[in-house]
């Protein structure tokens, strides 16, 4: 990733950050990120008839997954 100007590297620092506060799952919290305070751990889903959705951050150096609708 090329990072030019003053202004972009707040905005990837800031990009990053959000994504490891709150979607990055955590080892050490049963795979919950730090933001989330439910300590309840979250049923495995059969995910062969389901589709999942990627969402690409930061131009595809970081990748997010969910269910699509």
């Amino acid at each position: 990733m090329l990072i030019a100007g003053p202004r972009r590297p707040c905005a990837v620092l800031d990009k990053y950050t959000g994504h490891y506060h709150r979607h990055r799952p955590h080892r050490a919290r049963n795979l919950r990120p730090p933001d989330c305070d439910d300590i309840t751990r979250a049923e495995m889903a059969d995910l062969t008839p389901m589709r999942i959705r990627r969402r690409r951050i930061l131009g595809g150096l970081i990748n997010e997954y969910e269910r699509a609708a």
